[in-house]
């Protein structure tokens, strides 16, 4: 006799395949969040590091004049 646990079940599979694509799909995301968080992240560290190692070089900030009304 055949083992019934060893049987295809064709709504297992389909079940199985949508939860493969969910997966997928939410994999996806996270990783594009992550690689955006990264991007930031470094860029925001580089304009940091020049702007520490560039403050010397660029003259004062003149304070800007307000209007009269």
């Amino acid at each position: 006799m055949a083992n019934p646990w060893l049987k295809k079940n064709p709504f297992m599979s389909m079940w199985l395949s949508g939860a493969n694509a969910a997966a997928g799909s939410l994999r996806g995301h996270a990783a594009g969040q992550a690689k955006r968080q990264a991007t930031a992240a470094m860029t925001k560290a580089t304009k940091d590091m020049f702007s520490v190692w560039t403050a010397g070089w660029a003259p004062p900030a003149s304070p800007k004049k307000r209007k009269r009304r």
